[in-house]
């Protein structure tokens, strides 16, 4: 009996002590910088850019293109130096359903993109699934790894 009750004990303890190292207690500073983040690459912001990716970064398109922090700076800045044309049209991101779990000094964070673009007053809508992995170093979270999928678009009746 006694065994039955320790082990109870130790299994308990096990599972808050698990509990409580998901938690994440960074929750909302890694919310605001996300949602930092999405406003700026609304706007092809390079220092945005600069400040969210590590310099370590590997990146996975949804397209299944492997990046680095170079490469999506490179890409940017040749992005807002070109003249903008009408029918490129504007894209603002958002995120929704966001999930974080944080481990000490790392956190997954893993939302839904939601990518609205408007071309000559039309509006489209598509939506993608990332996971970030960010690192906190020096008091700043940065993402290290990242993981975008497209998700199929919904069929209208």
């Amino acid at each position: 009996m006694k065994r039955i009750l320790l082990s109870s004990i130790l299994v308990l303890a096990m599972a808050c002590g698990l509990r409580a190292e998901t938690a994440a207690p960074d929750a909302p500073e890694l919310t605001k910088l996300l949602q930092d983040f999405l406003a700026g690459a609304s706007k092809n912001d390079i220092a945005m850019h600069d400040r969210f990716w590590a310099d370590e970064l590997v990146y996975t398109s949804a397209l299944g293109r492997r990046k680095s922090k170079p490469d999506i700076m490179r890409e940017l800045r040749a992005e807002t130096a070109a003249t903008p044309k009408p029918e490129d049209g504007t894209t603002i991101y958002t995120a929704e359903d966001i999930r974080i779990q944080q481990y000490a000094d790392t956190a997954v964070v893993a939302f839904r993109l939601v990518a609205t673009t408007d071309k000559a007053g039309t509006k489209t809508v598509a939506n993608y699934f990332n996971t970030g992995t960010f690192l906190k170093r020096n008091s700043k979270w940065q993402v290290i790894a990242w993981q975008a999928t497209a998700l199929p678009k919904a069929e209208t009746k």
